[in-house]
């Protein structure tokens, strides 16, 4: 199993990225990306490609203190701030290497616990995650499941879906080999025609409701975790999801 972590993006919406990347800011003494690292480590995830574009330089400098596993690949985006369907595209090499797949956003901070929730059994898996608990809005990415199955995975819901279950993705993907080999002829047709500047949540939704490959649903509702996009998500970062914690990563 490998996991893709995308870092590439600016992070504008942040005052503290205009600095730094975003995975580079700390809590608790220990940055996201080294948070990321080390629960892929606990995982047993040797394999890591990391997608930079913004200041990949002060990324891969931090790197070369990390001594893995999990040994971590570094691919940049040059053209990062157009849009996360062209860097996911990027990576597509490792998506299309064989085994299952994790895709995961590097802005978040988040319980080991939602990691097992991820990883847990043996492949071919497709899981994404769920999180009923969330604040409404324009801004979360929403995952509707009917009966069981996922249904539709966006910030904007039609008005005429039904579903009996919605919640908030946490942004961290499980795919089969199949599903990413799948997911990386979406992402290159976005690119190719003239949509690279879409979220690759995107993309991921294409194969959700192409009903190619059977995706399950993990709910990690009660768990702390958080995207961090703006100052606010910082202070609660720090403030309300770090005390709750189960455990630093590393640790028992």
């Amino acid at each position: 199993m490998r996991a893709i972590i995308l870092a590439a993006g600016r992070g504008s919406r942040l005052q503290q990225a205009q600095l730094r990347p975003k995975c580079l800011l700390e809590f608790g003494g220990a940055s996201l990306l080294e948070r990321h690292l080390q629960l892929l480590r606990d995982a047993g995830v040797a394999e890591v490609v990391l997608v930079l574009g913004f200041m990949h330089e002060t990324v891969a400098a931090f790197l070369q203190n990390w001594h893995g596993p999990p040994h971590a690949q570094i691919v940049v985006n040059p053209r990062f701030e157009l849009g996360s369907v062209l860097t996911l595209d990027t990576a597509a090499a490792a998506m299309r290497r064989g085994g299952d797949v994790l895709v995961m956003d590097a802005d978040v901070l988040y319980d080991q616990r939602i990691m097992r929730s991820l990883v847990a059994g043996e492949a071919p898996v497709n899981r994404l995650l769920i999180d009923r608990e969330f604040e409404p809005g324009a801004e979360p990415v929403k995952v509707c499941v009917r009966a069981g199955v996922p249904i539709e995975l966006r910030k904007q819901l039609g008005a005429d879906l039904s579903y009996d279950t919605i919640g908030e993705s946490v942004g961290f993907f499980r795919l089969s080999e199949a599903a990413a080999a799948r997911l990386a002829s979406i992402v290159a047709g976005y690119v190719q025609g003239g949509r690279a500047d879409q979220p690759h949540e995107e993309a991921l939704r294409d194969l959700l409701r192409e009903a190619s490959q059977v995706f399950e649903v993990a709910d990690v509702t009660g768990l702390p975790w958080i995207e961090i996009d703006f100052p606010a998500d910082v202070e609660r970062a720090r403030q309300e999801i770090l005390p709750r914690l189960r455990a630093r990563p590393g640790t028992p």
